[in-house]
């Protein structure tokens, strides 16, 4: 029975992050086509700032709508509904800044992310208009999420795929029949979250909806709370952002624009890995902290088991298809046909992916930690493979092995985070 409900949630988050991290990669597609290497290498240096909205916008969005599923199961609905406000007004509040630098200083932003005056040339107006949208993006997070722990997982998976879905088609149509370039591929960009929020009102316009919106005055207290569980999202989120910037900085010593070229490739075909099985971190949350706010422990481990198999299953079948047909994937991305490009990116790409499988382990542990009301965990295990150790190996292993020891970081990291976590469950469960 357990088992059926959790894959009520996961399949429809698979799909949903899936497609999210899908249009990344027709943006990666549609602008190599248009602009070439240098473009591939703009949005690279772009996707930092991506990151770091989505992390924010996750962190409150995700640990607000936890705590509101931890609330409910507890029988305190009226508390559990000052969430969906809080998170609402805080999400709106942090994104005004980045709204601020789109507007004014967008060269600026791409220069501290290490883009030279050609690059800064062909991504100024992407960054602007990406910037402009980061309301959005923060707010959408907050949308989905209420509406998956109310009880209609569906409907956020077609806010997500649909909002996907118009973007990958209207990123073509701007960019080659309208002829915008890379600011009609920012623009596509941007409108997708309000498709996605648009349809989330079905559910929050209909009777089957028990989320209230509360006008109170933003709440700290609560903020901190939302986002000591939602830290794992954030860390989710911004790890890439944090890979993405120190691998450029490191590349670009190594090697130049080709590398992170090269690099631009890897992630964004590596995004689609993390968001299926970031899917399955969100999913298995509402029934996780449902089941452990009614106690029932042998629910519990049944539903981190089943999660936990689910998430090394997707990381072997990437890792396959990646080995044999990782060719085939850097040529889609490859217009100028360079072999330059080809001869970093095609190892590089088979040597990182090798990486999802303790990453898996992570990912999930990370998640239904945070699901049971475990934050100090959670965090320790997403902060490790995020942030620290994934930066001490970026910095150490390129000075021994090159430019492959840039490709071999995330697998080391994940390695030394998996029997971190080992660690911290035989203490803990």
């Amino acid at each position: 029975m357990i088992e059926k409900k959790l894959r009520g949630y996961i399949l429809p988050n698979i799909l949903a992050t899936t497609g999210t991290s899908c249009y990344v990669l027709a943006d990666t597609v549609f602008i190599s086509m248009a602009e070439g290497a240098n473009g591939i290498t703009g949005l690279n240096l772009v996707l930092p700032i991506f990151a770091i909205t989505f992390a924010i916008g996750a962190m409150i969005g995700i640990g607000s709508a936890t705590k509101y599923t931890l609330l409910k199961s507890l029988g305190d609905k009226s508390s559990a509904d000052k969430y969906f406000s809080n998170s609402f007004f805080w999400s709106f509040l942090l994104s005004l800044p980045f709204l601020i630098l789109g507007i004014f200083i967008p060269d600026v932003v791409l220069r501290v992310f290490g883009a030279d005056e050609v690059i800064v040339n062909v991504t100024h107006t992407y960054a602007r208009i990406i910037l402009c949208f980061s309301p959005f993006f923060m707010l959408n997070f907050t949308f989905t999420a209420f509406v998956r722990n109310d009880n209609s997982p569906r409907i956020a998976m077609a806010a997500t795929l649909i909002s996907g879905i118009f973007n990958i088609i209207f990123d073509y149509i701007l960019i080659f029949p309208v002829g915008m370039g890379m600011a009609g591929a920012a623009l596509a960009t941007g409108i997708s979250p309000i498709v996605s929020m648009s349809i989330c009102m079905l559910h929050y316009l209909s009777k089957k909806n028990n989320v209230r919106f509360c006008f109170n005055l933003p709440s700290v207290k609560k903020l901190i709370l939302s986002c000591s569980l939602g830290l794992v999202a954030f860390v989710g989120e911004i790890s890439n952002g944090i890979i993405t910037t120190v691998f450029n900085f490191i590349l670009l010593s190594l090697v130049g624009n080709i590398a992170v070229a090269a690099y631009g490739v890897i992630a964004n075909s590596a995004l689609v890995g993390v968001a299926m099985l970031n899917g399955v971190s969100q999913g298995l949350q509402p029934v996780a902290s449902e089941t452990y706010g009614k106690g029932e422990k042998k629910d519990l481990k049944k539903i981190y088991l089943y999660s936990l198999s689910v998430g090394i299953i997707i990381a072997g079948v990437l890792v396959a298809l990646v080995m044999a047909f990782a060719q085939n994937i850097i040529v889609a991305f490859n217009n100028e046909n360079s072999d330059v490009l080809a001869n970093y990116a095609i190892p590089g790409i088979r040597i990182y992916f090798i990486g999802f499988i303790p990453a898996a382990f992570n990912i999930i542990t990370a998640g239904f930690y945070s699901a049971t009301g475990r934050g100090k965990e959670s965090s320790l295990i997403a902060i490790s493979r995020g942030i620290v150790a994934i930066i001490v190996f970026a910095l150490i292993l390129p000075g021994i092995f090159g430019i492959t020891g840039v490709w071999s970081s995330f697998f080391a990291a994940e390695m030394f985070t998996a029997i971190f976590c080992i660690v911290l469950m035989r203490k803990s469960l």
